[in-house]
């Protein structure tokens, strides 16, 4: 039996898979089973910002895995402390403490239960498009219908108001709002870049009616956007700043930090088995002083302008529009977009779907110009040669 076959065979069924097998990857490259080469612009949905087998990571991992792997945080740990202190130095003005867990949808699930502790309040404002996870918590702030409707009734208190529209989030935000939750960038919504005016007025709406700024940048921190984080673009100061993906160069990992108006929280309201565990605080460690020392997030704003810029100039009838910020871009088609990634697939290109219509790239940080080149024209064939697109299953 191929590898396909057993895992068609045993897998759960929950993720509708392309029809390749990877087995190997190096930076912005992954390899299949047949040897056949890829240029990654998936990048393990945001996961990979540092690469594939990234050198400082793979050490750091060794060398903590012969030491000690997990640890409660009933003990204190150096691993641990060293991490917590090395996000607030790098983190956006006035957070100042760290809950640690293991994924995205934990982070939120976390800051979800937070605000309505500290606030007393249990009302949610999220927005139209937003994504924030699929357990319950972090689904009753997610707006598309496919992902919530088998599992309804969700927790109540939820409402949605439309993204970057500021009057509706000003009439919808009272006395009774514990938390405004948003992204900085709508990923799985689209690619969808948040206006300075909503952002910073969300922020001040928080804070003149008693509501804590929850924003969720699982998808966009860590360099994706241009910046260590993608609040810096707009000088947001968020009550809750959400954390995962390319945290520990792609091993599970998550974190909420932690504003003054949050503060410190009391013993046992809430907890992990695995958050914060030395192997995953010693991969965070060498992924942010790699990140750092190669100057990533600098290097996303560069390419991500002249990777637009690219993708703008492509002559054809399907495209609606390019946007997005840093690495992280999307083309908005005027038809479905899984035929098109598919079609990629043959060219050696690999990318994403951001909803029905939308072709996401989310590259490895490393990626070189002359990758993204390549990919651009790979994209350009596709998008303009509509006899070589067929209509394939459902892209994930």
């Amino acid at each position: 039996m191929t590898t396909q076959d057993i895992e068609n065979q045993y897998t759960s069924g929950l993720y509708t898979k392309r029809p390749i097998t990877v087995v190997r990857g190096s930076g912005a490259r992954l390899w299949d089973d047949a040897g056949r080469e890829y240029i990654d612009l998936v990048g393990s949905q945001g996961a990979a910002n540092l690469g594939h087998g990234n050198p400082a990571v793979a050490a750091a991992i060794a060398a903590q895995a012969a030491n000690l792997t997990a640890l409660p945080e009933m003990f204190y740990n150096d691993r641990r402390a060293t991490l917590e202190q090395r996000l607030i130095g790098i983190a956006p003005r006035g957070l100042q403490r760290v809950y640690l867990c293991n994924s995205g949808t934990e982070a939120i699930e976390a800051a979800l239960k937070f605000a309505r502790l500290v606030t007393g309040r249990t009302e949610v404002i999220a927005t139209m498009r937003g994504f924030h996870g699929r357990t319950m918590g972090a689904l009753s702030a997610t707006w598309e219908k496919k992902y919530r409707e088998p599992f309804e009734p969700l927790v109540p208190g939820f409402r949605h108001v439309a993204y970057n529209d500021l009057a509706a989030l000003e009439a919808a935000v009272t006395a009774v709002t514990g938390a405004v939750i948003l992204e900085v960038v709508q990923g799985e919504g689209g690619v969808r870049p948040g206006t300075a005016e909503f952002l910073r007025g969300a922020q001040q709406l928080c804070r003149e009616r008693g509501a804590m700024l929850i924003v969720d940048e699982v998808q966009t921190g860590f360099g994706r956007t241009g910046a260590m984080f993608a609040c810096e673009h707009y000088g947001l100061e968020p009550d809750l700043l959400c954390l995962a993906k390319s945290m520990a160069g792609g091993l599970p990992m998550g974190a909420v930090l932690m504003g003054e108006r949050i503060g410190q929280l009391p013993p046992s309201v809430h907890g992990s088995t695995f958050g914060g565990n030395p192997l995953a605080c010693a991969a965070s460690l060498a992924a942010i002083d790699y990140i750092e020392s190669e100057h990533l997030a600098e290097r996303a704003a560069e390419l991500g302008t002249w990777f637009q810029a690219r993708l703008s100039g492509i002559q054809a009838p399907v495209v609606r529009e390019v946007r997005g910020l840093g690495l992280m871009v999307g083309i908005e088609l005027k038809q479905k977009v899984t035929p098109y990634l598919q079609a990629l697939i043959n060219h050696g290109v690999l990318a994403l779907p951001a909803g029905l219509t939308v072709m996401r790239f989310l590259p490895p940080l490393v990626i070189s110009q002359g990758d993204l080149a390549q990919a651009a024209d790979a994209v350009e064939a596709v998008l303009t040669q509509p006899a070589a697109v067929k209509d394939g299953p459902a892209a994930e």
